[in-house]
């Protein structure tokens, strides 16, 4: 593990009326060893030098100790939209689960994004933050098949794995659900695949599913090794000709049978109770937390 410099680790207050109604971005780590072949946070973009080797920022938890407390504004904060707060070193070195003490003491909410069932460990503070503030679990889960996850998420634990950790989470009144994205042309956008996920969240408890575009964007560094990954996984499928053919160049690139998809989506959402809708699932874990919230709202 080697450790980089920051100044800063909390972003600055945002309005919350966008991803998830959240108010702050915490990222603690930079880079990820997750093995996942689609991932947009290894584009150009973000600057992000060795994508795979995971770096932890000094002295991340004095930083946000110092940061939550001179924020004017409670809110929520969330992490894992640029790297997994519950990568492999994550287990020893417990700096997550330190900042979300910290988040408790300074009655925050939190919003995590992960694919690691790690974050069970942490339900005893989670549980906590839940007392006084938001809390807002998202546990990516792309396809209902182990086999294909392992090909496409190498690294992280197992769809399967997944669920049972939503189970648990779910068990302990934590608000948990999954964003099921991205959905792979060719690979993993079929009915069955949809189906057989959105019936399994609602067996383990999950109280969303949130769905974007069927499909998955591509840009610049990050579609060379896609396509790379494409290639060596499924030599025999000719895919990148097919993204060629299909897609171009586009940065958008949904399922041919994403309107399908869709609606088999939101039927069986609907006929199972679970929340798709953004503005639903915000609402729905911010629900009950009245007027000694409404600063934040």
């Amino acid at each position: 593990m080697n450790y980089i410099s920051a100044k800063t680790i909390i972003s600055g207050y945002a309005n919350g009326d966008s991803w998830f109604g959240i108010n702050y971005n915490m990222n603690i780590y930079k880079g990820c060893c997750h093995g996942c072949i689609y991932c947009d946070s290894r584009s150009e973009c973000y600057g992000i030098e060795n994508f795979d080797m995971v770096r932890a920022k000094e002295n991340s938890i004095e930083l946000i100790r110092k940061e939550l407390k001179s924020k004017r504004r409670k809110g929520i904060v969330g992490t894992g939209a640029m790297s997994d707060p519950y990568n492999p070193f994550e287990k020893d070195l417990m700096l997550t689960r330190n900042a979300l003490e910290q988040i408790n003491i300074f009655n925050f909410g939190i919003s995590v994004a992960t694919k690691s069932n790690l974050i069970t460990r942490d339900i005893d503070i989670l549980k906590k933050i839940k007392e006084h503030s938001p809390v807002l679990i998202k546990m990516t889960i792309t396809t209902f098949k182990d086999e294909l996850c392992k090909k496409i998420e190498s690294n992280v634990c197992t769809s399967f794995q997944r669920f049972e950790a939503i189970k648990r989470l779910s068990e302990n009144g934590i608000f948990t659900g999954i964003l099921l994205m991205p959905i792979l042309p060719f690979i993993n956008d079929n009915e069955d695949n949809i189906i057989k996920i959105v019936r399994k969240a609602a067996e383990c408890g999950a109280k969303f599913i949130f769905a974007y575009g069927m499909g998955v964007t591509l840009r610049q560094n990050q579609r060379e090794h896609f396509y790379g990954k494409l290639t060596k996984l499924f030599p025999n499928q000719n895919l990148v000709q097919k993204y060629n053919t299909v897609f171009g160049n586009g940065y958008e690139c949904c399922s041919p049978n994403a309107k399908n998809l869709w609606k088999v989506f939101k039927l069986e959402c609907e006929r199972l109770g679970i929340l798709y809708r953004m503005k639903d699932i915000t609402a729905a874990y911010k629900f009950g937390y009245g007027n000694r919230q409404m600063s934040w709202f």
